[in-house]
C-alpha cells in the first residue's frame, strides 16, 4: 500500500462511526431492520474495511499495543455496565409494579372492580370513540389502569368516529365519549369514563341472566321496529338495549292475556288509545309480582283518548301516587313553548350523571306525586319556574290566546318525570309525561337518550350492580406566609444570595489583579 494512501484511513474509520450513530438513530424512529437500516450497516462495514485496508500497520499496533490493553480493559468494563443495565431494565420490566403515593389514593381502582377484574371470564376489549373536541385524558388514564390491573384480561384503543365513521356505525355509537366494551360476542357500552359505570359494564357483560324488555303493542304505541319513519319508532333504543344484553320484544296484551314470567320490565311507548281495564289488572298482577313499569304517554291534545277513561292514569294515581295531568306544559323559556326543557333533575340514579346534561320534552303532560304508605317516590324532571301546565286545550290553535292562568293552571316548574319503587315486593315504576322525546332524531338530542336507557336500566335492577367504596379526598389548604416573612425571603433570594455572588467575585479579581 503506498504511504501516502495512509492518510485517508481514518476517513473511513469517521464514516463508519457516523454511519452507526445515524443507523441507530434511525432503529429508534422505524423499530425495524428496513432499506435504510441495510444501508447504515453496509456504510458501517465498508468504512472499516477501507480503513484497515488503507492502513493495516495501524490497526495491528492497536490491536496488540498498549493502547490495546488499556481499551480493551475500558470496553470490558463498558460491556458490564451495559449488560447490568440491560438485566436491570429487563427485571423491572417483566416485574412492573406500581405505588400511588397520593394520599386519598386516586389513582388506585376500588376493591370491588379489582375483584371485578380478577373474574373476568375472558378478555374484555374496549374501544373509546373519542374525537379531538372530546377532552379523553380521564378516559385514558382510568382505562390505562384497568388495563395495568387486569393480568392481560382487558385492553382497550382509541377510535376518532369522525375519521372513522364507519367504526362508530358499526359499534351503534352515535354520541362523542361513548365507550364500547366487548367479551366474546356480547357487548355493553358506557358514555361517562367513571369508574362505577365501567365497573358496571363488566359486571354485565359477565351477568349470564339476560333481561327481557317488552314493549307494549295494540294501542297505536311506537314501535321498536325501523319503518322507515324515523320518527316515529322506537328502533334506535330497542338496538341500544340489544347491545346493552337486553332482548327486547314486543307484547300485545289483548292476544297474549299475560304478562310473560320472563318480563323484566313492560314500557308502555306512546299509546294512543287507552289500555282496557282487563289490560290494566293484568299490569297490576304483574307488579305485585315485583315486575317493573316504565310508562310514557303524551298529552291528550295529541292523542286519541278524548274523554275515554284511562284505567292506567287512574291505576298510577291509586296504587303508586302519581297522576298525569290533564295538561300540555307550556315553557316560555324555550324557542318552541311546546318544547319543555329540563331546568332541575331529583336526586336519583337515574341522574346521577346527568345533572349537567339537558333534556328535552316535545309535548309533555305534567306528573304529579302524592305521597302512599309503602311507597318512595322521587320527582325525577322538573321544568322552569317560569312553565305552566296549560288546562286550556281550547286555546292551542291560538297561539295568542296561551297564557298563563294562575287560578286554573298549574304553575311551574313543573314536574314531567317521576320515578316510585315499593320496596315490599320489589316491584319499579317510572312514569313520563313524554314519550316521543326518546324516538328517532330525538335520542341523539342532548341526553335524551341516556335519560331513558338509564330508566330502563334502573327498572330492570340493573343501574348499580356495583357500589364502589367511596373515597373521600383529602382537603388540602395552601396558608401564605406572613408579609414580614414574605419579605425575607425576597430580600434572601433577590438581593443577598446575588450580592455575595457579586462581592466574592470582585474579591477574586482584586486578588488576581494584585498578584499579576
Amino acid at each position: 500500500m503506498k504511504p501516502e494512501w495512509r492518510r485517508f484511513a481514518p476517513i473511513g474509520f469517521y464514516i463508519a462511526v457516523a454511519a452507526l450513530f445515524i443507523t441507530a438513530g434511525l432503529y429508534v424512529v422505524f423499530r425495524e431492520f428496513n432499506l435504510y437500516m441495510q444501508i447504515g450497516t453496509a456504510i458501517i462495514v465498508l468504512g472499516i474495511a477501507v480503513s484497515v485496508f488503507l492502513d493495516p500497520g495501524r490497526v495491528k499496533e492497536l490491536l496488540t499495543g498498549r493502547q490495546a490493553r488499556y481499551g480493551s480493559n475500558v470496553i470490558l468494563l463498558s460491556i458490564a455496565f451495559i449488560g447490568i443495565i440491560v438485566v436491570l431494565n429487563v427485571f423491572v420490566y417483566n416485574n412492573s409494579h406500581r405505588w400511588d403515593l397520593t394520599e386519598d389514593k386516586t389513582n388506585t381502582l376500588a376493591d370491588e372492580t379489582l375483584e371485578t377484574l380478577k373474574s373476568l371470564p375472558e378478555k374484555v376489549t374496549a374501544v373509546a370513540f373519542y374525537s379531538p373536541n372530546k377532552p379523553s385524558d380521564q378516559a385514558r388514564n382510568l382505562l390505562d389502569l384497568y388495563k395495568y390491573y387486569s393480568d392481560g384480561k382487558f385492553d382497550y384503543k382509541f377510535v376518532d368516529p369522525l375519521s372513522d365513521p364507519v367504526a362508530a356505525q358499526e359499534a351503534g355509537v352515535t354520541k362523542d365519549g361513548t365507550i364500547v366494551f366487548t367479551m366474546g360476542d356480547r357487548q355493553e357500552t358506557s358514555s361517562l369514563a367513571y369508574e362505577r359505570e365501567i365497573t358496571s359494564a363488566l359486571v354485565r357483560l359477565m351477568s349470564e341472566e339476560g333481561k327481557k324488555v317488552y314493549f307494549l303493542s295494540g294501542h297505536g304505541e311506537f314501535t321498536i321496529e325501523n319503518t322507515g319513519a324515523r320518527n316515529e319508532n322506537y328502533s334506535q333504543v330497542a338496538g341500544i338495549l340489544r347491545k346493552k344484553n337486553y332482548e327486547v320484544d314486543e307484547l300485545n296484551l289483548l292476544i297474549s292475556n299475560e304478562v310473560p314470567d320472563d318480563a323484566s320490565v313492560v314500557v308502555i311507548a306512546g299509546p294512543l288509545n287507552p289500555l282496557s281495564e282487563d289490560e290494566v289488572n293484568l299490569i297490576k298482577d304483574y307488579l305485585d309480582r315485583g315486575g317493573s313499569l316504565i310508562v310514557m304517554e303524551e298529552p291528550i291534545p295529541v292523542t286519541q283518548f278524548d274523554d275515554k277513561e284511562d284505567y292506567l292514569v287512574a291505576y298510577l294515581a291509586d296504587e303508586w301516587g302519581i297522576t298525569l295531568g290533564r295538561d300540555i306544559v307550556v315553557d316560555p323559556t324555550s324557542m318552541q313553548p311546546f318544547v319543555a326543557y329540563a331546568d332541575q333533575y331529583g336526586y336519583h340514579v337515574i341522574t346521577d350523571r346527568m345533572q349537567r346534561v339537558g333534556t328535552a320534552y316535545p309535548t309533555a303532560r305534567s306528573v304529579q306525586v302524592e305521597r302512599i304508605d309503602g311507597v318512595n317516590t322521587v320527582e325525577l324532571v322538573k321544568t322552569s319556574p317560569k312553565s305552566w301546565g296549560e288546562t286550556n286545550f281550547e286555546s292551542l290553535n291560538d297561539g295568542e290566546k296561551i297564557k298563563r292562568d294562575e287560578d286554573v293552571d298549574l304553575l311551574g316548574p313543573v314536574t314531567i318525570a317521576a320515578v316510585a319503587d315499593k320496596p315490599a315486593v320489589g316491584s319499579r315504576v317510572a312514569v313520563f309525561g313524554d314519550s316521543n322525546f326518546a324516538t328517532g332524531q330525538n335520542y341523539d338530542f342532548l341526553g335524551n337518550g341516556d335519560m331513558l336507557i338509564n330508566t330502563v336500566d334502573w327498572a330492570a335492577g340493573q343501574e348499580g350492580l356495583i357500589d364502589l367504596t367511596v373515597k373521600t379526598p383529602t382537603q388540602r389548604i395552601l396558608l401564605p406566609p406572613a408579609p414580614y416573612l414574605m419579605n425575607l425571603i425576597l430580600l434572601g433570594l433577590v438581593f443577598v444570595l446575588p450580592g455575595l455572588m457579586l462581592i466574592s467575585g470582585i474579591v477574586v479579581w482584586v486578588q488576581r489583579k494584585r498578584r499579576g
